[in-house]
């Protein structure tokens, strides 16, 4: 019986290079021997994509209840982890996720205003007592980020549309998600060149690697 798989997160406002790290991270862990799933959230299985296509969808005709919007979250997630985190924590494979549940209590719960409560409510029926292992949590000023959003020349989505203050209030939830679970997170300055912050990510994923395996 293979021994179970670790599952790893990465969190943080638009533009902060979580799908570049994500790839790093996946790449470390490879070069140790370990089978692999990189996946991202909302999405991660066929069903999971096509919520999150109706998610990020900038249509203005018919404005996304919030409500409808925090379900439609969950609901995704439901079919990721019953098609494919937990199958492969369970076969021994390591899962890294761009985005999880902590972007929930950030963007729905910090952005929206939605009552923490019920996020948690629909966490526990979800997801049960699954939580990441270890979870990096990309962290730089707003302003920087979006003009890294700009950048890119993307028509943006639904969410990269919403105000600053909205997304300073999503960063200031994920600092608080990170202060009370302090063991599973580590902040990493991403307004750093990206040489620096993967760098760092490195070094921090050896010391877990080196306390996990001790």
């Amino acid at each position: 019986m293979h021994p179970r798989g670790r599952f790893i997160t990465l969190e943080g406002g638009e533009g902060v290079g979580k799908s570049t790290n994500t790839t790093l991270v996946c790449e470390f862990l490879r070069e140790r021997g370990l089978e692999v799933v990189a996946t991202r959230e909302p999405g991660g299985t066929p069903r999971g994509e096509a919520i999150r296509e109706l998610l990020l969808d900038p249509d203005e005709l018919e404005p996304l209840d919030e409500d409808a919007e925090l379900l439609l979250i969950f609901a995704a997630r439901a079919q990721h982890l019953a098609r494919l985190i937990r199958p492969a924590l369970e076969r021994g494979a390591w899962v890294v996720c761009d985005r999880f549940t902590d972007a929930t209590f950030a963007y729905q719960g910090g952005g929206r205003g939605i009552d923490r409560q019920r996020i948690g409510s629909l966490e526990a029926l979800v997801q049960g007592a699954l939580q990441p292992d270890l979870t990096l949590l990309l962290d730089m000023p707003v302003t920087a980020a979006r003009e890294r959003v700009v950048a890119r020349g993307n028509a943006p989505d639904r969410f990269e549309r919403e105000r600053g203050t909205f997304f300073e209030a999503v960063r200031q939830a994920y600092h608080a998600r990170a202060a009370a679970a302090p063991r599973r997170f580590e902040i990493i300055d991403a307004a750093r060149p990206l040489e620096a912050v993967q760098a760092e990510i490195r070094q921090r994923l050896q010391a877990r690697w080196s306390l996990w395996n001790t």
